[in-house]
Protein backbone atom coordinates (compact mmCIF):
# COMPACT_ATOMS: atom_id res chain seq x y z
CA UNK A 1 0.00 0.00 0.00
CA UNK A 2 3.05 2.48 0.78
CA UNK A 3 3.88 1.69 -3.05
CA UNK A 4 0.93 3.45 -4.04
CA UNK A 5 -0.02 6.17 -1.33
CA UNK A 6 1.39 9.33 -2.79
CA UNK A 7 0.16 11.37 0.50
CA UNK A 8 -2.60 11.09 2.46
CA UNK A 9 -4.06 14.25 4.64
CA UNK A 10 -6.92 15.54 6.45
CA UNK A 11 -8.09 19.44 5.80
CA UNK A 12 -9.90 21.30 8.06
CA UNK A 13 -11.16 24.60 7.08
CA UNK A 14 -8.69 24.88 4.41
CA UNK A 15 -5.20 23.69 6.69
CA UNK A 16 -4.04 20.42 6.28
CA UNK A 17 -4.05 18.92 10.33
CA UNK A 18 -2.84 16.15 12.24
CA UNK A 19 -4.36 13.21 11.65
CA UNK A 20 -4.17 9.42 11.41
CA UNK A 21 -1.38 7.85 8.99
CA UNK A 22 -3.78 5.04 7.81
CA UNK A 23 -6.16 6.64 5.37
CA UNK A 24 -9.42 4.80 6.84
CA UNK A 25 -8.84 5.91 10.20
CA UNK A 26 -8.20 9.14 8.10
CA UNK A 27 -11.41 9.01 6.80
CA UNK A 28 -13.22 8.12 9.92
CA UNK A 29 -11.96 11.09 11.68
CA UNK A 30 -12.83 13.49 8.55
CA UNK A 31 -16.48 12.12 9.09
CA UNK A 32 -16.56 12.78 12.71
CA UNK A 33 -15.46 16.57 12.74
CA UNK A 34 -17.82 16.73 9.83
CA UNK A 35 -16.32 20.35 8.21
CA UNK A 36 -13.15 18.27 6.84
CA UNK A 37 -12.38 15.92 3.97
CA UNK A 38 -9.21 13.49 3.64
CA UNK A 39 -6.88 13.74 -0.06
CA UNK A 40 -5.79 10.39 -0.82
CA UNK A 41 -3.14 10.34 -3.59
CA UNK A 42 -2.21 6.95 -5.31
CA UNK A 43 0.15 6.09 -8.38
CA UNK A 44 -0.68 3.46 -10.77
CA UNK A 45 -2.38 1.27 -7.97
CA UNK A 46 -3.02 -2.58 -8.72
CA UNK A 47 -6.90 -4.07 -8.74
CA UNK A 48 -6.31 -5.78 -5.30
CA UNK A 49 -5.26 -2.28 -4.16
CA UNK A 50 -7.64 -0.39 -5.11
CA UNK A 51 -9.96 -2.70 -3.99
CA UNK A 52 -9.25 -2.12 -0.19
CA UNK A 53 -9.46 1.27 -0.31
CA UNK A 54 -12.84 0.97 -2.28
CA UNK A 55 -14.07 -1.31 0.17
CA UNK A 56 -13.49 1.91 3.05
CA UNK A 57 -14.73 5.03 0.78
CA UNK A 58 -17.60 3.18 -0.56
CA UNK A 59 -16.20 3.56 -4.52
CA UNK A 60 -18.47 2.00 -7.09
CA UNK A 61 -17.13 -1.17 -8.76
CA UNK A 62 -17.68 -0.02 -12.16
CA UNK A 63 -15.31 3.31 -11.21
CA UNK A 64 -12.99 1.49 -9.68
CA UNK A 65 -12.55 -0.95 -12.79
CA UNK A 66 -11.75 2.09 -14.83
CA UNK A 67 -9.33 3.77 -12.70
CA UNK A 68 -7.40 0.36 -12.73
CA UNK A 69 -7.98 -0.62 -16.19
CA UNK A 70 -6.95 2.96 -17.07
CA UNK A 71 -6.90 4.16 -21.15
CA UNK A 72 -10.48 6.09 -20.63
CA UNK A 73 -12.03 8.66 -22.10
CA UNK A 74 -12.12 11.84 -20.48
CA UNK A 75 -15.80 11.88 -19.01
CA UNK A 76 -17.32 12.59 -16.00
CA UNK A 77 -19.91 9.97 -14.07
CA UNK A 78 -22.21 10.41 -10.98
CA UNK A 79 -23.17 7.15 -8.78
CA UNK A 80 -24.71 7.52 -5.32
CA UNK A 81 -22.97 9.46 -2.85
CA UNK A 82 -19.77 10.24 -4.86
CA UNK A 83 -18.76 11.39 -8.56
CA UNK A 84 -16.00 10.05 -10.66
CA UNK A 85 -13.85 12.50 -13.43
CA UNK A 86 -11.23 11.08 -15.84
CA UNK A 87 -8.96 13.72 -17.60
CA UNK A 88 -6.16 12.57 -19.69
CA UNK A 89 -2.83 14.60 -19.10
CA UNK A 90 0.07 14.91 -22.22
CA UNK A 91 3.70 15.42 -22.28
CA UNK A 92 5.64 17.13 -24.32
CA UNK A 93 9.36 15.51 -25.67
CA UNK A 94 10.91 18.32 -27.44
CA UNK A 95 13.42 16.17 -28.74
CA UNK A 96 11.44 13.83 -30.52
CA UNK A 97 8.67 16.36 -30.96
CA UNK A 98 6.30 13.87 -29.66
CA UNK A 99 3.48 14.06 -27.19
CA UNK A 100 2.21 11.12 -24.75
CA UNK A 101 -0.19 10.86 -22.64
CA UNK A 102 -1.36 9.77 -19.40
CA UNK A 103 -4.28 9.70 -16.85
CA UNK A 104 -5.20 11.36 -13.51
CA UNK A 105 -8.67 10.02 -12.24
CA UNK A 106 -10.43 11.62 -9.29
CA UNK A 107 -13.11 9.96 -6.84
CA UNK A 108 -14.97 12.99 -5.16
CA UNK A 109 -17.42 12.01 -2.06
CA UNK A 110 -18.99 14.04 0.85
CA UNK A 111 -16.12 13.89 3.09
CA UNK A 112 -13.14 12.90 0.56
CA UNK A 113 -11.11 13.28 -2.67
CA UNK A 114 -8.83 10.35 -4.15
CA UNK A 115 -6.28 10.75 -6.88
CA UNK A 116 -5.47 8.17 -9.14
CA UNK A 117 -2.79 9.13 -11.30
CA UNK A 118 -1.24 6.79 -14.65
CA UNK A 119 1.53 7.42 -16.12
CA UNK A 120 4.64 9.66 -16.11
CA UNK A 121 3.07 13.09 -17.79
CA UNK A 122 1.50 14.39 -15.03
CA UNK A 123 1.19 18.06 -14.88
CA UNK A 124 0.32 17.80 -10.78
CA UNK A 125 3.99 17.93 -9.29
CA UNK A 126 3.51 20.14 -6.48
CA UNK A 127 -0.21 20.69 -6.92
CA UNK A 128 -0.58 19.88 -3.33
CA UNK A 129 1.55 21.93 -1.80
CA UNK A 130 0.50 24.98 -4.25
CA UNK A 131 -3.17 24.84 -3.37
CA UNK A 132 -2.51 24.19 0.72
CA UNK A 133 -1.14 28.42 0.06
CA UNK A 134 -4.77 28.79 -0.85
CA UNK A 135 -6.86 27.53 2.52
CA UNK A 136 -10.20 29.82 1.29
CA UNK A 137 -9.79 27.47 -2.18
CA UNK A 138 -9.22 24.72 -0.55
CA UNK A 139 -12.20 25.19 2.08
CA UNK A 140 -14.57 24.66 -0.49
CA UNK A 141 -13.93 21.00 0.44
CA UNK A 142 -13.14 18.13 -2.44
CA UNK A 143 -14.43 19.72 -5.29
CA UNK A 144 -11.66 22.53 -4.51
CA UNK A 145 -9.04 19.57 -5.48
CA UNK A 146 -10.88 18.68 -8.71
CA UNK A 147 -10.90 22.48 -9.76
CA UNK A 148 -7.05 22.78 -9.25
CA UNK A 149 -5.95 19.76 -10.84
CA UNK A 150 -8.33 20.30 -14.12
CA UNK A 151 -6.84 23.83 -14.44
CA UNK A 152 -3.23 22.59 -13.97
CA UNK A 153 -4.33 19.96 -16.95
CA UNK A 154 -5.79 22.32 -18.84
CA UNK A 155 -3.38 24.88 -18.39
CA UNK A 156 -0.76 22.24 -19.88
CA UNK A 157 -2.80 21.34 -22.80
CA UNK A 158 -2.11 25.57 -23.44
CA UNK A 159 1.24 24.73 -22.99
CA UNK A 160 1.87 21.87 -25.20
CA UNK A 161 -0.08 23.71 -28.17
CA UNK A 162 2.29 26.60 -28.47
CA UNK A 163 4.74 24.22 -28.54
CA UNK A 164 3.53 22.14 -31.32
CA UNK A 165 2.66 25.44 -33.31
CA UNK A 166 6.03 26.25 -32.82
CA UNK A 167 7.05 23.18 -34.78
CA UNK A 168 4.72 23.29 -37.25
CA UNK A 169 5.68 26.54 -38.12
CA UNK A 170 8.90 24.81 -38.53
CA UNK A 171 8.12 22.17 -40.77
CA UNK A 172 5.76 24.83 -42.54
CA UNK A 173 8.63 26.79 -43.57
CA UNK A 174 10.87 23.71 -44.65
CA UNK A 175 7.88 22.60 -47.12
CA UNK A 176 8.26 25.80 -48.62
CA UNK A 177 11.69 26.45 -48.88
CA UNK A 178 12.59 27.26 -52.11
CA UNK A 179 15.05 24.76 -53.52
CA UNK A 180 14.11 22.21 -50.96
CA UNK A 181 13.62 18.65 -51.97
CA UNK A 182 9.60 17.60 -50.94
CA UNK A 183 10.00 13.89 -51.32
CA UNK A 184 9.71 12.77 -47.37
CA UNK A 185 8.06 15.34 -45.85
CA UNK A 186 4.35 13.74 -46.21
CA UNK A 187 5.23 11.25 -43.91
CA UNK A 188 6.62 13.55 -41.21
CA UNK A 189 3.69 15.83 -41.87
CA UNK A 190 1.58 12.57 -41.80
CA UNK A 191 3.04 11.26 -38.14
CA UNK A 192 2.62 15.20 -37.02
CA UNK A 193 -0.60 14.98 -37.98
CA UNK A 194 -1.12 11.76 -35.18
CA UNK A 195 0.11 13.83 -32.33
CA UNK A 196 -2.25 16.21 -32.91
CA UNK A 197 -4.91 13.52 -32.88
CA UNK A 198 -3.90 12.21 -29.97
CA UNK A 199 -3.97 15.83 -28.53
CA UNK A 200 -7.53 16.08 -29.79
CA UNK A 201 -8.41 12.82 -27.95
CA UNK A 202 -7.60 14.39 -24.94
CA UNK A 203 -8.85 17.97 -25.09
CA UNK A 204 -12.83 17.42 -27.29
CA UNK A 205 -14.17 14.94 -24.56
CA UNK A 206 -13.51 17.13 -21.63
CA UNK A 207 -15.10 19.95 -22.84
CA UNK A 208 -18.66 18.37 -21.81
CA UNK A 209 -17.58 17.49 -17.90
CA UNK A 210 -16.39 21.06 -17.30
CA UNK A 211 -19.60 22.93 -18.67
CA UNK A 212 -21.68 20.42 -16.27
CA UNK A 213 -19.32 21.68 -13.27
CA UNK A 214 -19.88 24.67 -14.31
CA UNK A 215 -23.48 24.96 -14.87
CA UNK A 216 -24.18 23.41 -11.30
CA UNK A 217 -26.14 19.73 -11.75
CA UNK A 218 -23.13 18.31 -10.08
CA UNK A 219 -24.30 18.55 -6.23
CA UNK A 220 -20.25 18.20 -4.86
CA UNK A 221 -19.76 21.38 -6.22
CA UNK A 222 -20.47 24.46 -3.97
CA UNK A 223 -21.72 27.51 -5.77
CA UNK A 224 -18.76 29.44 -4.87
CA UNK A 225 -17.06 27.13 -7.49
CA UNK A 226 -18.81 27.22 -10.62
CA UNK A 227 -17.19 30.55 -11.89
CA UNK A 228 -13.81 28.66 -10.93
CA UNK A 229 -14.87 25.93 -13.23
CA UNK A 230 -16.33 28.27 -16.02
CA UNK A 231 -12.91 29.75 -16.46
CA UNK A 232 -11.62 26.30 -16.84
CA UNK A 233 -14.09 25.52 -19.81
CA UNK A 234 -13.29 29.38 -21.19
CA UNK A 235 -9.41 27.92 -21.37
CA UNK A 236 -10.47 24.49 -22.80
CA UNK A 237 -12.49 26.38 -25.82
CA UNK A 238 -9.26 27.80 -26.68
CA UNK A 239 -7.14 24.61 -26.35
CA UNK A 240 -9.79 23.34 -28.98
CA UNK A 241 -9.60 25.75 -30.77
CA UNK A 242 -5.83 26.05 -31.37
CA UNK A 243 -6.05 22.42 -31.69
CA UNK A 244 -8.67 22.70 -34.76
CA UNK A 245 -6.25 25.08 -36.82
CA UNK A 246 -3.27 23.08 -35.97
CA UNK A 247 -5.45 20.42 -37.24
CA UNK A 248 -6.87 22.67 -40.34
CA UNK A 249 -3.32 23.72 -40.81
CA UNK A 250 -1.62 20.54 -40.87
CA UNK A 251 -4.60 19.47 -44.05
CA UNK A 252 -3.42 22.32 -46.04
CA UNK A 253 0.66 21.75 -45.42
CA UNK A 254 0.04 18.29 -46.60
CA UNK A 255 -2.37 19.27 -49.22
CA UNK A 256 0.68 21.68 -50.71
CA UNK A 257 3.40 18.70 -49.96
CA UNK A 258 1.73 16.71 -52.26
CA UNK A 259 0.78 19.16 -54.81
CA UNK A 260 4.76 19.84 -54.92
CA UNK A 261 5.31 16.18 -55.16
CA UNK A 262 3.26 15.82 -58.35
CA UNK A 263 4.61 19.08 -60.18
CA UNK A 264 8.26 17.85 -59.53
CA UNK A 265 7.04 14.38 -60.80
CA UNK A 266 5.38 15.94 -63.51
CA UNK A 267 8.72 18.16 -64.43
CA UNK A 268 11.14 14.89 -63.97
CA UNK A 269 8.51 13.02 -66.68
CA UNK A 270 8.87 16.30 -69.14
CA UNK A 271 12.51 16.20 -68.89
CA UNK A 272 12.51 12.14 -69.69
CA UNK A 273 10.25 13.03 -72.65
CA UNK A 274 12.68 15.74 -73.94
CA UNK A 275 15.84 13.89 -73.95
CA UNK A 276 13.66 11.11 -75.12
CA UNK A 277 12.63 12.82 -78.55
CA UNK A 278 16.03 14.62 -78.65
CA UNK A 279 17.80 10.23 -78.46
CA UNK A 280 14.96 9.23 -80.72
CA UNK A 281 16.07 11.54 -83.89
CA UNK A 282 19.45 10.50 -84.79
CA UNK A 283 18.42 7.09 -83.77
CA UNK A 284 15.56 7.10 -86.14
CA UNK A 285 18.10 8.58 -88.62
CA UNK A 286 20.67 5.84 -88.29
CA UNK A 287 18.08 3.29 -87.92
CA UNK A 288 16.70 3.87 -91.83
CA UNK A 289 20.56 3.78 -93.15
CA UNK A 290 21.45 1.00 -91.56
CA UNK A 291 18.60 -1.30 -93.22
CA UNK A 292 21.22 -2.14 -96.32
CA UNK A 293 19.76 -1.44 -98.69
CA UNK A 294 21.35 -0.92 -102.29
CA UNK A 295 18.93 2.04 -103.68
CA UNK A 296 19.27 4.14 -101.25
CA UNK A 297 19.42 8.32 -101.69
CA UNK A 298 22.66 9.52 -101.00
CA UNK A 299 23.93 6.24 -99.65
CA UNK A 300 26.84 6.66 -102.66
CA UNK A 301 27.88 10.06 -102.68
CA UNK A 302 31.01 11.31 -100.77
CA UNK A 303 28.92 13.83 -98.41
CA UNK A 304 26.35 11.46 -97.91
CA UNK A 305 27.70 10.29 -94.29
CA UNK A 306 28.42 14.19 -93.05
CA UNK A 307 25.21 15.45 -94.27
CA UNK A 308 23.34 12.90 -92.08
CA UNK A 309 25.68 13.18 -89.44
CA UNK A 310 24.96 17.26 -89.89
CA UNK A 311 21.04 16.76 -90.15
CA UNK A 312 21.08 14.71 -87.04
CA UNK A 313 22.95 17.60 -85.00
CA UNK A 314 20.85 19.89 -86.66
CA UNK A 315 17.32 18.74 -85.06
CA UNK A 316 19.26 17.64 -82.02
CA UNK A 317 20.31 21.20 -81.51
CA UNK A 318 16.99 22.65 -82.74
CA UNK A 319 14.49 20.24 -80.36
CA UNK A 320 16.92 21.04 -77.36
CA UNK A 321 16.61 24.66 -78.26
CA UNK A 322 13.16 24.71 -78.16
CA UNK A 323 12.37 22.68 -74.95
CA UNK A 324 14.89 24.89 -73.19
CA UNK A 325 12.76 27.81 -73.86
CA UNK A 326 10.07 25.96 -73.38
CA UNK A 327 11.01 24.75 -69.72
CA UNK A 328 11.33 21.28 -70.08
CA UNK A 329 15.29 21.03 -69.65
Amino acid sequence: MDRMIVDSAIYRAGRRTPGPEDFSDALAAARKAGDAFVWLGLMEPTTGELDLVSEEFGLHPLAVEDAVTAHQRPKLERFPGSAFMVLKTLGYHPDGHTVSTGEVMLFLGDCYVMTVRHGEDSPLSGLRSTLEQEPELLAQGPAAVLYAVADMVVDHYLEITTALQGDLDDLEAEVFAPGRPVRGLAERIYAFKRQVTGVRKATVPLQEPLLRLASGTVESVPDKLRPYFRDVADHLTRVNEQVDALDRLLSDILSANLAQVSVQQNNDMRKISAWAALAAVPTMIAGVYGMNFEDMPELRQPWGYPAAVGVMVTICLVLHRVFKRSGWL
